[in-house]
């Protein structure tokens, strides 16, 4: 059965969204996304700009300005509510660890 889009984000999707509370343009996504986690995720090129236009068609963010080949992008309220949706999943999850194995969450 195929996954339905959206209903769990990937990392780089989160990261990417997460960005997206502010403006910016694709480099500086590909720039903070490696800045936020300690180098854990990155996004490359081929990937993100593939993310931008799914997001983009589902209304999970708009273009906000153009310069050349240069697009800015920021979040929805749709976008908004999926990242905080994908947050709270993620919360979940964490006090699932917490309850089943008794222990804080390793730093």
């Amino acid at each position: 059965m195929p996954r339905e889009k959206f209903k769990t984000l990937t990392e780089q999707m989160y990261y990417i969204l997460l960005c997206l509370a502010q403006e910016c343009c694709g480099m500086d996504i590909m720039d903070k996304v490696p800045e936020m986690t300690g180098g854990r995720v990155k996004v490359g090129s081929g990937t993100l700009y593939n993310l931008l236009e799914q997001f983009l068609d589902a209304e999970m963010i708009r273009e906000t300005r153009c310069e050349g080949r240069r697009r800015s992008y920021i979040l929805t309220a749709k976008g908004r509510r999926l990242l905080d949706e994908e947050y709270q999943r993620l919360c979940a999850q964490a006090q699932d660890y917490r309850r089943i194995l008794g222990e804080e969450v390793p730093r």
